[in-house]
């Protein structure tokens, strides 16, 4: 038999553990962990659409998103087992010189760099091509 005590102090400890907690900015600064970079929603929808889009079109087939302490990575494949075509990265670090937002090709080279999500996914959308008969 349980003690009621004993259930009224698990209730009590359930509720500390899902209070929120306040934290003063210097002491998240000087934490040793910080949290990582994450896209927000607005971003990764901005990502998914583009990738959706190439999926459909039988080019990318995989992707891979990786949240690292300096930056948030979205991996691109045309396979699973090889390396990524592009990454989409998210450098906070970045965004106040040449922008937080780019995409990286496979072999290292930043394709499109920028402030604005919108305008360096613009790199994957697909020309109009003259079709003559």
């Amino acid at each position: 038999m349980t003690d009621s005590s004993d259930q009224s102090e698990a209730t009590r400890r359930d509720a500390r553990q899902s209070d929120p907690v306040l934290v003063d900015i210097k002491d998240y600064r000087s934490a040793p962990d910080p949290l990582p970079v994450t896209f927000h929603r607005r971003e990764l929808d901005a990502i998914l659409r583009v990738y959706g889009r190439n999926v459909a079109e039988g080019e990318w087939r995989d992707y891979a998103i990786d949240h690292l302490k300096d930056k948030a990575v979205f991996s691109v494949f045309r396979r699973t087992s090889e390396v990524p075509l592009f990454r989409i990265e998210k450098v906070p670090r970045n965004a106040r010189k040449q922008g937080a937002f780019s995409v990286v090709n496979a072999s290292g080279a930043i394709l499109k760099r920028g402030h604005d999500l919108e305008v360096v996914l613009r790199l994957f959308e697909k020309k109009p091509k003259l079709v003559r008969y």
